[in-house]
């Protein structure tokens, strides 16, 4: 696999670009560097627009939550909590009205420890302006139809992090949710209001040792090593999740994408692989640019100033080095993003430094909207000894995307 660096002017980039087509592009950017060497300032892309919503937020009138996780403050915050925390966006879906669903994490890291955080979509509204998100409110992810076949944590069927770690969404064209789970892992078919509408769809050949259907197998993914991103097509025929760790017997560092058929209900045979820069690595989100074409946001797993990796990677499926991956164009380092406006009171560099982000989405041909998972109340990226606020960052690429 070839990771191209985008390290040439803009001029250059353009006339190469506009030469071969939209179809070309990793092509194009390969002739225009074709040393692969990075060049320091060429090709930075620039923050565009801060908000932030306060680690102690909770949903309002909700049930008490953290019961588990014992009574010694975490980050200067004390369990248990009065409320369900606005925590850990793991996914987004982009509405169109300047509203974004965004996607719970399972709650509190593992299933041990997070029977009491109800699984949640929040309908949130960015204003950068002011640098602050609105939450407006939301729905719990629940099962009244009894469509999983195994026991749930709650009599009532409400979801919980203890039944599934939701990582990943998309919106169909109906307003139903698919989500991509990390246990089984599973694909979740959710109706426009959180009720989950079939049964858990397995990945063939594919076990976490959460998934309560291996019945004494071994299981051949790592815990919590699922569904970390999943994209969908642009006619929403096709779904596309990733897993977030290497199948045993795969090359370290190795991770599967598979197509799955919506119509059918299906996985249609076809993979791919995205190689991660190193093993100790892990995907944070994917989202579709067209047919072929993928952004994936890679990370390590550290966090402040150690943080060494948080980057959004082109990732083409064509695999044109014939190497057996796809291959990966660095899209936007979030590490060291141009903030010539100082925005969210930062200097001329801006750093996304926390361990976990694991929302991408599309905002224009040029923009991207990135958010954090914090962790609640575990991360301290921003502020050590203080937990991670809920970030949402614009980030402007310096290329268009040329989605479809």
């Amino acid at each position: 696999m070839k990771r191209i660096s985008l390290a040439v002017g803009a001029a250059a980039l353009a006339a190469s670009i506009a030469a071969t087509g939209p179809a070309s592009y990793a092509t194009a950017t390969a002739a225009a560097t074709p040393d692969g060497a990075a060049q320091v300032g060429a090709g930075r892309a620039t923050l565009t627009g801060f908000a932030s919503l306060p680690a102690q937020t909770f949903v309002p009138g909700s049930e008490p939550s953290g019961s588990q996780l014992g009574t010694a403050p975490i980050n200067g915050v004390t369990p248990p909590f009065s409320g369900q925390p606005v925590q850990g966006f793991s996914g987004i879906v982009r509405r169109g009205d300047g509203t974004f669903d965004v996607l719970s994490d399972n709650g509190y890291g593992n299933k041990a420890n997070s029977a009491d955080f109800l699984l949640r979509v929040h309908r949130i509204k960015p204003d950068f302006r002011a640098g602050t998100v609105d939450v407006l409110g939301g729905f719990n992810l629940s099962d009244p139809r009894g469509r999983v076949p195994w026991p749930l944590t709650r009599a009532d069927r409400k979801l919980t992090g203890a039944d599934f770690d939701v990582e990943s969404i998309v919106r169909a064209d109906d307003g139903t949710y698919w989500i991509g789970d990390e246990f089984g892992p599973f694909l979740l078919h959710f109706s426009a209001r959180g009720t989950l509408l079939e049964a858990p769809i397995e990945l063939p050949g594919v076990k976490a040792p959460e998934n309560p259907t291996l019945n004494g197998a071994a299981p051949n993914l790592a815990g919590s090593k699922g569904f970390e991103g999943m994209a969908r097509s642009a006619d929403g025929r096709w779904l596309y999740p990733l897993l977030e760790g290497t199948v045993n017997g795969d090359p370290a560092g190795t991770l599967r994408m598979n197509e799955f058929d919506v119509r059918k209900r299906a996985y249609t045979g076809k993979r791919w692989t995205y190689r991660l820069d190193s093993p100790a690595n892990a995907i944070g989100d994917a989202i579709a640019v067209d047919e072929h074409r993928f952004l994936i946001i890679e990370r390590d797993n550290n966090q402040g100033d150690a943080a060494a990796l948080k980057r959004v990677y082109l990732a083409d499926n064509r695999d044109r080095d014939h190497d057996g991956a796809m291959d990966k164009t660095l899209a936007a380092d979030l590490l060291d993003l141009a903030n010539p406006k100082g925005l969210g009171g930062f200097g001329e560099t801006f750093r996304f430094p926390f361990q976990t982000i694991e929302d991408v989405v599309i905002l224009d041909d040029r923009t991207l909207g990135i958010l954090n998972d914090n962790n609640f109340p575990f991360s301290s990226g921003r502020t050590p000894g203080q937990p991670d606020n809920d970030e949402f960052i614009t980030v402007r690429l310096p290329w268009r995307l040329h989605a479809r």
